[in-house]
């Protein structure tokens, strides 16, 4: 399927805000939130159902999906941004309008668990979307200035977006060294996995794949690059970027355990494939935004995780 881009973003657009997941854990944070897009230069428009409670998630499974089907289908929003992750989206996969999506692309923004959301559109339109900051989340109170310009040069440029740098004293881990072109994708690791073997995963073969996770016991780590391993995906990639694993601590240090250290330090050695890793992408207030789905060339050699092109038209 052919990839597509929605417009750039202007000064004056109109913004949507859903919650696909998880119920925002306060509404001060939908409020600042609106509050710094505003400031921005932007109109924003809140979804109808983003302030309902079913469980751990922001509404039943319908009203989320009717959420964002109403903000594609709404010719006034020109972008489309999650208010936080959490979980939930892999619910909503059958329920999305896809068709209504590759008719009026549009800019979609999130990360963590919007990872199968996004990586559901790709493999169904072709679209590119923005793994990135949330209203929620980074943008409420104020995002890091590093954050900040990465995110914002990708969604309103429809120039080459060009390097993507770690921060200068953040230093990147060279685990295989070698060249690699091919689209670039991945997101939140428990999230791909559970999209293996199912309808909305992305073909991945010669991709350059990024991953990254947050709050994860080391045990769970290893089942799931198992499980990539295993399906065959961590063969067919043309790279690999890992990024930060946040938080992954094992629930009791009484019983015998691995680090997530541990664990990780396992994958590199394996791949046959460009690898590295300690990529400034995550869960971590100081990251970087990833275009999913444009062309992207990884050297390792010289520690460089380079887009090929722009994320929007």
């Amino acid at each position: 399927m052919p990839t597509i881009k929605a417009p750039q973003l202007r000064t004056g657009d109109c913004i949507g805000l859903i919650a696909p997941a998880s119920t925002p854990p306060a509404e001060e944070r939908i409020e600042k939130g609106v509050e710094y897009l505003e400031r921005q230069g932007y109109r924003v428009k809140v979804g109808a159902h983003v302030r309902e409670q079913y469980g751990y998630l922001a509404g039943t499974d319908d009203v989320r999906a009717a959420d964002f089907n109403a903000m594609v289908k709404d010719k006034s929003v020109k972008a489309i941004f999650c208010i936080r992750g959490g979980y939930g989206t892999p619910r909503l996969l059958g329920r999305i309008d896809y068709a209504a999506l590759r008719r009026n692309p549009k800019i979609i923004v999130g990360y963590s668990d919007v990872t199968a959301l996004q990586l559901a559109i790709f493999r169904k339109t072709g679209l590119v979307t923005f793994s990135g900051p949330m209203s929620g989340v980074e943008m409420w109170k104020g995002m890091d200035p590093y954050t900040e310009e990465h995110f914002w040069r990708q969604i309103t440029s429809k120039t080459k977006i060009g390097p993507l740098p770690n921060p200068p004293e953040e230093e990147l881990c060279i685990h295989r060294k070698g060249t690699a072109t091919g689209l670039l994708l991945g997101g939140n690791l428990s999230l791909l996995v559970c999209l293996i073997g199912t309808p909305y995963l992305p073909n991945l073969a010669k991709s350059i794949l990024v991953l990254e996770d947050v709050e994860e016991e080391p045990h769970r780590l290893d089942r799931m690059w198992t499980t990539v391993e295993n399906s065959g995906i961590s063969r067919r990639i043309s790279g690999l970027v890992l990024g930060l694993f946040t938080d992954c601590e094992p629930v009791d240090k009484t019983k015998p355990y691995l680090t997530a250290e541990e664990v990780l330090a396992e994958i590199p050695p394996k791949m046959k494939c460009p690898t590295m890793s300690n990529f400034r992408y995550g869960h971590v207030p100081r990251k970087m935004t990833l275009p999913l789905g444009v062309k992207a060339k990884l050297d390792t050699k010289k520690g460089v995780l380079d887009v090929l092109e722009g994320g929007v038209r």
